[in-house]
């Protein structure tokens, strides 16, 4: 691609996140909403491949059935209270139309079905984009029309996204269907605390964003979009390999990596606001997930590759991938664990 298309493109990105991060207008909202969807739309397109067309029209057709309900559920709202503010949205009907239309946005369950296909199709690169910087804006909204929305409609999106996200991960192949159902989950661990704890929402977040990031390049690097492509990993980057390993079971949520702090966190404000069921149905739907991250854990480390020798290259050639966003978000997706009573001081 053209480097000042690209430029205008992520440009654009930037702006529409920024623009409905900035607004307090739903008007202006929609407007950085549908920037963002179309800055994204070349990007994924770009390979001209059968499969990747395919993912960026239901991915366009899926943004764009979202973009018109927010719209009318916030011409619904002025119509009814006459307000366009984002925080002024008291009635249910449209309240409730918002909050799942956001969550189509974003691919919580049961709108979930377009994410894994969607992220099948695109590259590597161009998902990472998609399973990060893309569900900031919807979540933005989210957090600040929660405290609006019902409760029960909250927990049941949340608890069925972390049940899917689990659930649909335990037989797939593919890493971008598992990275796509994994991220299924960790939104549905985000909406859950939104309306009793936004910080905590934030915090989940900022610590989901560092992992999937850490993960997209860790997959890049080794060239690794299969399952059975993960068995040779380790001939090519012995080092690497390990600490994808690490990557993996922090987003699996186990102690003492950085994913196991807003589990911990989330589960504890569950138990002081005396929702112990809820906590306990999370918790363990957090072990579907666990089972697929230590699947790949298990592929990685512990299988050999039927294509390959079983001993270490005895030379490698060097990568020419820029590794130090690599590098950093691979050490804040392992070792922030420590920093849980400052974090948890600065956010309560």
């Amino acid at each position: 691609m053209n480097p000042y298309v690209l430029s205008t493109l992520l440009i654009s990105l930037g702006l529409g996140t920024t623009l409905t991060f900035m607004s307090s207008h739903w008007l202006l909202a929609w407007m950085g909403l549908e920037i963002n969807t179309l800055a994204i739309i070349p990007l994924m397109a770009q390979k001209h491949h059968p499969r990747a067309v395919e993912a960026t029209t239901k991915y366009f057709l899926i943004q764009a059935t979202a973009a018109a309900m927010i719209l009318f559920a916030a011409t619904t709202n002025a119509w009814i209270h006459g307000q366009w503010d984002i925080s002024q949205m008291y009635h249910p009907i449209p309240c409730s139309i918002t909050m799942t239309a956001l969550a189509l946005k974003i691919g919580l369950a049961p709108l979930h079905l377009w994410l894994p296909e969607v992220l099948q199709g695109i590259t590597l690169m161009t998902g990472l984009i998609l399973s990060t910087w893309q569900k900031l804006a919807p979540l933005a909204l989210i957090m600040q029309t929660a405290n609006n929305a019902h409760p029960h409609l909250l927990t049941f999106l949340a608890l069925t996204s972390t049940l899917v996200g689990g659930w649909g991960g335990l037989n797939q192949t593919q890493l971008r269907k598992i990275l796509a159902y994994s991220s299924i989950a960790h939104l549905g661990w985000m909406i859950l605390v939104s309306q009793m704890a936004p910080k905590m929402t934030l915090l989940a977040l900022i610590t989901y964003v560092i992992m999937t990031t850490a993960t997209f390049l860790t997959l890049n690097n080794i060239n690794s979009t299969k399952t059975i492509t993960l068995a040779s990993a380790w001939t090519k980057a012995p080092t690497l390999a390990g600490l994808t390993c690490l990557l993996l079971l922090s987003l699996g949520g186990l102690p003492p990596l950085t994913g196991f702090m807003p589990k911990w966190l989330i589960i504890q404000e569950l138990a002081n606001q005396g929702l112990a069921l809820t906590a306990t149905i999370i918790a363990l739907t957090a072990l579907l997930s666990l089972y697929f991250y230590l699947r790949l854990t298990h592929a990685l480390a512990l299988t050999l590759s039927p294509q390959t020798t079983s001993a270490t290259t005895p030379w490698r050639s060097m990568t020419k991938q820029p590794t130090l966003a690599l590098s950093l978000t691979t050490i804040l997706a392992t070792c922030l664990l420590p920093m849980t009573p400052t974090i948890f001081t600065l956010i309560t």
